[in-house]
């Protein structure tokens, strides 16, 4: 078996991180600057938004496809329990996040754009229900940031106190112990 995640599957998962890492960056420091550039970076985080969701739908595909690399020496029994637990958070965060940001921007009913490209809208907007995607999508957003590190933590963790290969299996060019 092998000892590592498929080195797509290791590819998505950092190519994410940074989308994350940009999105989350982009939504955060728009109001430091001018609204006509703020634009740019409203734009920036959708279309990051809509390529996560692409990315994680397929690495959920390339999950189901390759085994998940045991490791080594075997963690108890709750702490794997409690892995799984939060990469179905992660992965419901990350697909949740773009579907309603993107349900948001087309019950907004006013023109949007990712990638460059003008995207859908509803004929006529709907304000309630646009503000409540909105809220939930912020809600979820902000709560991300504490899965997240809980997830960063938890390998960091695995690395340095347990010492096993957690953190090994999804580092590229670095193999497994």
């Amino acid at each position: 078996m092998r000892s590592k995640y498929t080195s797509s599957q290791i590819t998505l998962h950092w190519l994410v991180f940074l989308l994350v890492v940009v999105a989350y960056s982009a939504i955060e420091l728009r109001g430091l600057v001018p609204r006509s550039v703020g634009r740019i970076f409203i734009y920036t985080h959708f279309s990051c938004g809509i390529a996560i969701l692409v990315l994680m739908v397929s690495r959920l595909l390339l999950r189901a496809k390759y085994p998940e690399p045991p490791i080594e020496p075997k963690p108890k029994a709750l702490y794997t329990g409690l892995s799984h637990l939060v990469h179905v958070i992660l992965y419901l965060m990350f697909i949740a996040l773009p579907l309603l940001g993107v349900a948001a921007k087309y019950y907004g009913g006013r023109e949007w754009f990712a990638f460059g490209i003008s995207m859908p809208v509803a004929a006529e907007g709907d304000e309630d229900v646009e503000m409540q995607l909105r809220a939930i999508h912020a809600f979820i957003a902000n709560s991300s940031y504490f899965v997240v590190a809980l997830h960063a933590v938890a390998a960091l963790v695995h690395h340095y106190f347990w010492r096993d290969n957690t953190l090994l299996r999804m580092m590229p060019g670095k193999r497994s112990r």
